[in-house]
């Protein structure tokens, strides 16, 4: 269960859980709570589930929105299916690029999905050091929909270089932009 507990206004940062349910989630050979590993983003879209659906798991619609401010997106590839790849070029407005691949671990339509950047297809593990696995629900709420993403992160010091990275900020700007694709 996701809890409720945000800041903000329409786009929230969440908390994990309570006490404890974070407590019960701790890891069991460091002790950690999930909430010490996790970065929580919310929003509540004024579109159908089926849409928003759409617009994150069509390679062409993710493509119009994806990434912050001043982020195009190239090379937009969606293998909808567990063990699926998800690969996608980020181009800032300077024309650095800044590629972002991993592999779908659940898909659940219109519902709920897991993907993760620590294996390539064929459950081989990344070249790169893994950073995170995203955890994306959506709640059907009749002509809205709410989103809620979990980044989940091997250690608090990998959810700490997330957050200094701009977490909020970029999650806010995406979920701006595609607040107006889905307009």
């Amino acid at each position: 269960m996701l809890d409720e507990n945000c800041i903000g206004g329409n786009a929230h940062v969440c908390h994990s859980g309570s006490p404890e349910e974070n407590r019960s989630r701790a890891d069991r050979s460091s002790g950690l709570t999930l909430a010490a590993r996790e970065l929580c983003f919310r929003r509540l879209y004024g579109a159908p589930c089926a849409a928003v659906w759409a617009a994150w798991t069509d390679p062409r619609q993710l493509a119009l929105w994806w990434g912050p401010r001043g982020i195009t997106i190239h090379g937009c590839e969606v293998d909808l299916r567990p063990g699926g790849r998800f690969h996608m070029v980020m181009r800032d407005d300077r024309g650095r690029e800044f590629p972002h691949s991993g592999v779908f671990l659940e898909i659940l339509p219109l519902r709920r999905l897991v993907f993760t950047d620590a294996y390539e297809v064929g459950w081989v593990p990344s070249v790169d050091l893994p950073f995170m696995t995203a955890v994306v629900a959506f709640e059907d709420l009749g002509s809205n929909t709410r989103v809620i993403v979990q980044a989940r992160h091997w250690t608090p010091a990998d959810r700490e270089a997330h957050e200094r990275m701009g977490f909020v900020e970029t999650w806010s700007e995406s979920a701006d932009k595609l607040a107006a694709y889905l307009a």
